[in-house]
């Protein structure tokens, strides 16, 4: 460049003062409805038992509000900002619902293969006539029948989630002009 060693002056337009000034914005911004969010958490039900983790895994990433995940996630991340860490609880109504009593079906004993084990709590695959697999859980065992309970899992239950905002993703900082 001609002149520049001469003390000659490039302007050049900042948007933001300084990488600090930018890095303070992107710590500023909070999570709201349409964001794209990755989390890291830990769920557990009021026993403390835990149910999920991303533990050693990727974080979790999702739309905010899209339905994505269950309300009471998306609402306990609403307002967060990056690197923060809080813990939610969700009752159920804002989990996976109250258990459905229309979900609880009863299947002849003799319908079952005779290799599978008859116990409750016992997890199994089912087929629709039309193919659609689903999850169902033995519940209950009686004389000629099998009651089946084809609830989520963790439906009925309150949750409890240790959340973690590593990234908004694709956020974009406030423009600061001078």
């Amino acid at each position: 460049m001609k002149g520049a060693s001469q003390g000659a002056v490039i302007r050049i337009p900042i948007v933001i003062g300084t990488l600090v000034d930018y890095i303070k914005i992107l710590k500023m911004q909070q999570v709201k409805s349409g964001d794209k969010v990755k989390v890291h958490y830990h769920g557990r039900l009021t026993s403390g038992e835990t149910f999920d983790s991303s533990a050693g895994r990727e974080p979790l990433e999702f739309e905010v509000g899209s339905g994505m995940v269950i309300q009471g996630f998306d609402d306990g991340v609403t307002g967060m900002k990056v690197g923060d860490k809080k813990t939610i609880n969700i009752p159920a109504e804002n989990a996976y619902g109250a258990k459905n009593p229309d979900m609880f079906i009863e299947y002849p004993k003799a319908q079952f293969p005779e290799h599978i084990e008859l116990e409750v709590g016992t997890d199994l695959a089912m087929s629709s006539a039309s193919g659609q697999q689903f999850q169902v859980k033995i519940a209950e065992i009686k004389d000629d029948v099998v009651v089946l309970d084809g609830n989520h899992p963790l439906a009925g239950e309150d949750l409890t989630f240790d959340l973690e905002l590593v990234e908004i993703v694709g956020s974009k900082p406030l423009i600061i002009m001078p």
